[in-house]
């Protein structure tokens, strides 16, 4: 069962010798060590023309944003005017603290594309997510602007446990075997000739992270309320904690509740944070892990998995319903009129996309307004006397939509940001919407009015598919279609008359 050793060097350098051996062929686990190279250059300030750490963070559009939120959280508020460029937030935050930040997020994506030949190191990785999100709460809770380092290394935490089931899953299962799941660090000696902790540690040496990260990857035991600790001792201390967490709250039993209890309780002094608060931060971990993870039986995978496939029949239900109405409308499309057109487009997408409420807006040359004229959804008809607004440009969502005559979709209505794009009308009537959905209807070049959809709370977040955007606009072709024949009919009569 043991692997065999050579009596010249010593069974946990042949162990790591494997290791290296085995990701020069399949590559490194992840391919993080490529990533980290620019990040570590940047924080160092190495060959600034092409490793700036401005630069760095520009050229990940997700990075950029989580760089912004950063600097302009609370925790720097004391630096005063909002942070709208990253050359400012990184003299706000420091290039260390922006670089941690890199890490993290490169090892979560890197993480998350990984295809694991086994079950067992993606195991690995979500529990390794975990940490990192246990890490920021707790580090969050304790006011330190050091949160970022804390994350990173409570993710590196488990470095040796990912190593060995990525590149080594033979030996891993034997480890499992010889004491049992959750316990492989008991047999890593006889078996590996070398701690887990100490794979981890090497790895991370060996892709050349920076010492204060391998310092962090230690396990301390907690210390005594009050005592002095080291920069390196409390973040070892946060990742140890968050590392124990993440193992204790992978079940979503009551044994790993009261196990994370006694922890928040033991590391309490240590990190600065009472146990309740400590509790809470935690808590807000596992919710937010329970939303991201996959595999982890708190994220209810079963359940997750269920929900998806009823949400993918739903969907495909929804999109038979579209083509079905498709296929009606250009059978009626000779004999009805534009107010038939609109009436049966407005019940085809309501039904269809399962909106919470939808409304036809009519423009009105005569009155120089658009109106709602029709709906769908319940309180919806008391509203509509409210939906009235002016056909003057306005710089809104809605006169952008008419302007540009193409579908949009707004999935998350409720964004701060996107507050001054939408209308007072809509704010007054409409507001309780989450995401929606406007058809522009334009005919010969001029906005004729607008169908309107919207999904509110009790219906599961949305993105609309390429298939289903190519419903919507054809059937607002058909809608343009029968309108500019009407409007041709009326001109011809005008000038016989």
């Amino acid at each position: 069962m043991n692997m065999p050793f050579d009596s010249d060097t010593s069974p946990g350098e042949q162990t790591l010798a494997l290791l290296w051996e085995r990701t020069r062929s399949r590559g490194d686990m992840p391919a993080f060590a490529k990533a980290i190279s620019s990040i570590l250059g940047a924080m160092r300030g190495e060959d600034d023309s092409e490793f700036s750490m401005t630069e760095t963070v520009l050229s990940d559009p997700v990075l950029t944003q989580k760089v912004l939120r950063l600097a302009n959280s609370s925790m720097y508020s004391a630096f005063g005017q909002h942070v709208n460029t990253v050359t400012k937030a990184v003299l706000v935050l420091g290039t260390e603290a922006i670089g941690h930040l890199a890490l993290g997020l490169k090892l979560i994506e890197e993480l998350s594309v990984a295809s694991p030949d086994t079950t067992l190191a993606h195991i690995e990785m979500e529990k390794a997510v975990l940490a990192g999100m246990v890490a920021r709460e707790v580090a969050t809770s304790a006011a330190s602007r050091h949160a970022e380092e804390a994350v990173v290394c409570s993710m590196l935490h488990t470095l040796g446990r990912m190593m060995v089931t990525f590149y080594m899953p033979e030996v891993w299962a034997r480890m499992q075997q010889r004491t049992g799941i959750g316990r492989e660090d008991m047999a890593s000696l006889e078996l590996l000739g070398i701690t887990l902790e100490e794979i981890g540690r090497s790895t991370a040496e060996h892709w050349g992270l920076p010492k204060n990260l391998v310092a962090g990857m230690r396990t301390v035991e907690p210390s005594a309320d009050g005592a002095q600790l080291s920069h390196a001792d409390w973040i070892a201390g946060v990742s140890t904690l968050s590392r124990l967490c993440a193992a204790a709250l992978w079940n979503d039993d009551e044994a790993g509740a009261a196990e994370v209890a006694r922890l928040a309780e033991r590391y309490s002094g240590m990190v600065g944070v009472a146990p309740d608060k400590m509790h809470t931060a935690i808590g807000h971990a596992r919710a937010a892990a329970a939303a991201d993870l996959s595999i982890a039986p708190l994220s209810r995978p079963a359940e997750r998995r269920a929900k998806a496939l009823a949400k993918t029949r739903q969907r495909a239900a929804g999109n038979k319903i579209l083509l079905r109405g498709l296929a009606d409308m250009r059978d009626m499309a000779d004999a009805a009129s534009p107010g038939q057109m609109v009436s049966a487009a407005l019940e085809i997408v309501y039904k269809g996309l399962d909106f919470s409420r939808a409304v036809a807006f009519v423009r009105s040359r005569r009155d120089g307004q658009y109106a709602a004229k029709m709906s769908f959804g319940e309180g919806v008809r008391d509203l509509m006397p409210q939906m009235v607004f002016d056909e003057a440009y306005e710089p809104n969502v809605f006169h952008a939509a008419l302007s540009s005559d193409r579908v949009i979709f707004i999935e998350n209505a409720r964004d701060g940001k996107f507050a001054s794009k939408l209308p007072q009308w809509w704010k007054g009537t409409l507001a309780t919407a989450r995401s929606f959905v406007i058809l522009p209807l334009s005919a010969n070049g001029q906005p004729a009015g607008f169908l309107y959809g919207d999904w509110d709370e009790s219906f599961p977040p949305i993105q609309l598919s390429q298939t289903e955007f190519g419903l919507l606009n054809d059937m607002r072709a058909l809608v343009v279609k029968t309108v500019e024949r009407r409007q041709q009919l009326e001109t011809l009569s005008s000038r016989a008359a």
